[in-house]
């Protein structure tokens, strides 16, 4: 690929450390995908220029108007503080006809609402926990459509925001409970799930079209959990680090599947990403269970893309570089721009 002026496009008005500090910040939770990205980008011989966007599009509009980037790596996880409008950032950047990196406005918007994505994979007789959602404000009746155990989340959240042991509910009493705190204490609608018991897996898909690279399962092991705890992706099994090596939580190439489980996996999160109109890369957060039934979960358009996280550590075990990450990310961005005209 040829070099390219590169403009790093990333959430907040502060501005990505200094190269000098890199050492200081690139293990926090801040700014570690973004100068991951910057240094492999630059380790390609691509020019490089981060821009943080807080939902000013001004800025924005004039930096692509002024310094005019082969392409825009878009690390925007939200919009005016909403992961919601995440979407809107794509839109704009189709709109001044720019190639960007990652999934477009309609994935974005199907993959951030939770009940939409379950709808279209139910459509397309794709494995999803039955659900139901309550609005805030709405009260919450029984009985629903399944029974309990329940798990209990924000409709429209990412990185297990809102998700903690209580979002298990083994009855409606304590379904009710975790809906109201949803709605009452982060001003959210709740997604009810039925709860699925197995393993919990990750599986990363990249690229577009009938062009597509699944990369290695991976696999949320909780090595120390009591049987009283559950063994689910709460933030703090998520993000919480004296809490993960409390529990002995580790995120790791999967353990042996069963025969054609594997298979099933990547028949699964293909046809999926394709039906959920995902045309950058993305995470599928499955449920293996006793009986060898893959469940989609949750689906992550442009999930975290840090050196060492789950996307990207799967990509090294299939033998793709981190550098060699970032750039088939920008290679499909500059395709998917070129065939759209």
């Amino acid at each position: 690929m040829k070099k390219l002026k590169m403009l790093l496009l990333h959430d907040g008005s502060e501005t990505v450390p200094a190269e000098t500090d890199f050492a200081k910040f690139e293990k926090t939770a801040q700014w570690s995908t973004e100068i991951s990205v910057l240094r492999a980008a630059k380790e390609r011989g691509h020019s490089v220029s981060p821009l943080g966007f807080d939902g000013e599009i001004y800025p924005l509009i004039e930096e692509v108007m002024t310094q005019k980037p082969d392409v825009i790596f878009n690390l925007s996880e939200s919009c005016l503080g909403e992961y919601r409008y995440d979407k809107n950032v794509p839109a704009l950047l189709e709109l001044l006809n720019v190639p960007y990196t990652g999934t477009g406005p309609v994935g974005l918007m199907v993959c951030n609402n939770k009940a939409m994505t379950k709808k279209i994979l139910v459509y397309h007789n794709i494995l999803v926990p039955r659900f139901c959602v309550y609005h805030v404000g709405e009260t919450v009746k029984f009985p629903v459509l399944f029974n309990a155990p329940f798990f209990v989340k924000p409709l429209q959240e990412e990185a297990s925001t809102g998700i903690c042991q209580r979002s298990f509910a083994a009855n409606q009493e304590q379904c009710k409970e975790r809906v109201e705190f949803v709605h009452k204490h982060l001003n959210k609608d709740a997604l009810v799930e039925e709860y699925i018991e197995g393993r919990e897996l990750y599986v990363g898909v990249i690229g577009q079209g009938k062009h597509l690279k699944v990369l290695p399962v991976w696999e949320l092991k909780f090595d120390k959990m009591p049987d009283q705890e559950h063994k689910i992706a709460t933030y703090r099994a998520k993000w919480n680090d004296s809490y993960r090596a409390k529990w002995g939580i580790r995120n790791e190439c999967a353990d042996p599947l069963p025969d054609g489980v594997e298979e099933n996996i990547i028949d699964t999160c293909t046809k999926a990403y394709r039906v959920l109109n995902i045309d950058g890369y993305a995470r599928f957060d499955l449920r293996l269970t006793p009986n060898n039934e893959v469940y989609i979960i949750e689906a992550n358009a442009n999930p975290e893309l840090a050196k060492g996280e789950d996307f990207a550590a799967s990509a090294e075990k299939a033998g793709i570089s981190y550098e060699e990450l970032v750039e088939m990310i920008v290679d499909q961005a500059i395709k998917r721009n070129r065939n759209s005209q």
